[in-house]
């Protein structure tokens, strides 16, 4: 089959198109032929070995080598023990944990994997499986009528979060790039800021913030919360990471916030039900582009220098 792989962290350079070997399926686990995958940041990072905790699959290399984790395809095999699934069956789903995504056929654990609706295409399910998982999860921290902040939401994860937010009844503020800023208000924020232009950790109280590009400081994520608000950092520098765990778990012992990182389970029941709401039209599913197999690179390189304006999909064959 062909894949895409890369051998050392840095730019889409590293990619080559190679054959490598058909994946076979291990106990609980399906191989999948794949026919769109979408790009995450995580593929990015992953990709560049930067921040620092993308070096967990390998500090020097990595060890996984196809990036590639959302993917919408055809149940070509099973491994035993597998209950939920046979051949021929549409699926789709998160393979974070092992990756492999950018190629013809990928082997992923049944509980990574979820029927798609048939109302979905594959490449409107391929969109859905990481970036739901983080925008359900993150907006299940709000309840109604209250005042959130989500920075990022322009790209992949925010143009779920924004909208899942909006219709369970908070008030919801988006941040990104000025060329974003119609998209992010067209997704249902009721104000849209330039995050160049507005320090949005100037512009609160909120009672929950949710950073995709998380950077600032502790200090100044406190003063944007309300009184007992929360503030999730979902993705951004190693060092906010470092500092959220340890001196934000202390201001907000002291203060009454909570300041943490949003550690996503995963599962095919982490997104399942935003497929759900996606085939009955009460979600969009916002696709900035579909790009051929040949231009993962391209793909990627879109994605991850935050060009985006909502997800990018590859179509890895035809329907």
């Amino acid at each position: 089959m062909r894949a895409w792989v890369y051998e050392r962290y840095g730019t889409v350079d590293e990619l080559r198109l190679r054959e490598v070997p058909v994946p076979a399926p291990a106990d609980g686990e399906v191989l999948v032929e794949v026919v769109a995958t979408s790009v995450n940041l995580s593929d990015w990072e992953a990709l560049r070995g930067s921040p620092g905790y993308a070096r967990l699959d390998g500090l020097r290399a990595p060890r996984t080598r196809i990036l590639g984790s959302d993917v919408a395809g055809r149940v070509v095999a099973v491994g035993d023990g597998v209950t939920r699934f046979r051949v021929g069956d549409e699926v789709y789903g998160d393979g974070i944990a092992r990756r492999g995504g950018f190629a013809e056929y990928v082997a992923m654990p049944e509980q990574a994997l979820a029927r798609k609706p048939s109302a979905l295409s594959f490449v409107e399910a391929a969109t859905i499986p990481q970036a739901g998982a983080i925008a359900s999860q993150a907006v299940a921290r709000g309840r109604p009528g209250e005042r959130m902040l989500v920075n990022g939401a322009g790209g992949g994860s925010g143009s779920f979060m924004v909208q899942l937010a909006v219709a369970r009844g908070l008030r919801v503020v988006g941040v990104d790039g000025a060329d974003k800023l119609d998209f992010v208000e067209a997704l249902g924020a009721e104000e849209a800021l330039d995050y160049r232009r507005t320090d949005f950790t100037r512009t609160g109280p909120y009672d929950l913030i949710v950073d995709l590009v998380a950077q600032r400081s502790v200090f100044a994520y406190r003063r944007a919360l309300a009184p007992r608000g929360r503030c999730l950092m979902v993705g951004g520098t190693l060092r906010t990471m470092l500092r959220m765990l340890t001196l934000g778990s202390a201001l907000g012992a002291v203060t009454g916030a909570r300041l943490g990182v949003l550690f996503v389970r995963q599962g095919a029941g982490q997104f399942e039900r935003l497929g759900e709401l996606c085939a009955a039209g009460e979600v969009d599913v916002r696709i900035d582009r579909v790009l051929d197999f040949a231009d993962v690179p391209a793909a990627l390189a879109w994605h991850g220098e935050g060009r985006a304006r909502g997800k990018v999909v590859v179509r890895v064959r035809e329907t």
